[in-house]
């Protein structure tokens, strides 16, 4: 992996950190399928009228809507308005990674170096100690919402492996045309009209106003942005060398929400956070040794054991 997508992916993560102000800011005043099916909305329309069709199989784009976009949402804003803390929840739903990494390897076929797996699961201990730690604070039904998240975001990124797209960025901006459907008829069943009017009539509010900037924050920094660097990095990488440095997410979503929100860490979840850095880091480095090697074997087979 070079270093500048090792850059770029440490970058995605810092806006995706920030994203889980936001989406708090959002979900004050929105009910959460429907704040979910408004984030894809104003996406998708645009996407529709302006950016070319990505070439694609269409149950790529599909798969890659429902995972990322549609389930991921989905469960982790509902686990959010159910009791799961901000910075939380920014480490809970990290566990895509290792998800990722298991079912790259699995149906991509993905080999890990050693380094990979000492890298992610140094990075997977310091997650759980910090979710050791934080859990006092969560019941037991966010922590599962929002870990069938992470389970829904990994699919969604093996999927968009299997899509090689020409141009990621459309893909990306494709995919929000599958939520909102979907995310609006369930909000319609389980969260009623009137609710999703109150939100939209009060939006002059104090909590109003909080919610459209977290809701802009999310669509053009979480989405076109963030989710469009991703996707270019998932692309030209392994899966299994990109996943873990979502791992660093939580770090700033720890930080943020201590800063904000008053959700303070305690000496052991700082700890377990340089943990995850370092874990990210030979991660990393391993999936980048691995490049070069097999780079080096093509140019002089006979040359590299």
């Amino acid at each position: 992996m070079a270093i500048r997508d090792r850059l770029l992916a440490a970058f995605t993560a810092l806006l995706w950190g920030c994203n889980f102000l936001a989406i708090h800011a959002t979900l004050e005043h929105f009910p959460p399928l429907f704040a979910c099916a408004l984030r894809f909305i104003v996406i998708a329309i645009p996407a529709m009228l302006f950016v070319p069709w990505p070439k694609v199989k269409l149950r790529w784009l599909i798969g890659y809507g429902l995972g990322f976009g549609t389930l991921q949402f989905g469960f982790l804003f509902i686990g959010m308005v159910e009791g799961m803390p901000t910075g939380l929840a920014s480490l809970v739903l990290q566990a895509s990674a290792p998800f990722t990494v298991v079912l790259g390897a699995v149906f991509l076929r993905e080999r890990l170096t050693g380094w990979q797996v000492v890298g992610i699961t140094c990075a997977v201990a310091g997650m759980c100690a910090i979710g050791w730690q934080r859990a006092e604070y969560a019941a037991l039904l966010p922590v599962i919402l929002t870990v069938l998240a992470a389970l829904s975001w990994a699919v969604g990124n093996l999927c968009l492996r299997k899509a090689e797209p020409a141009n990621p960025l459309h893909l990306t901006l494709w995919m929000s045309v599958v939520p909102p459907l979907p995310m609006l008829a369930v909000s319609l069943v389980f969260e009623g009209p009137g609710a999703q009017w109150r939100s939209l009539t009060t939006l002059g509010s104090d909590t109003g106003v909080l919610a459209l900037a977290g809701l802009a924050y999310t669509v053009t920094c979480g989405t076109v942005i963030g989710a469009g660097i991703w996707s270019t990095l998932m692309r030209r990488n392994p899966a299994s060398t990109v996943a873990p440095f979502s791992l660093l997410v939580p770090i700033v979503g720890l930080t943020l929400a201590f800063v904000v929100l008053d959700e303070r860490p305690t000496p052991i979840e700082i700890a377990a956070s340089v943990v995850v850095v370092g874990g990210v880091f030979l991660g990393s480095v391993g999936g980048r040794a691995r490049a070069a090697r097999r780079e080096a074997r093509a140019a002089d087979p006979a040359a590299v054991p």
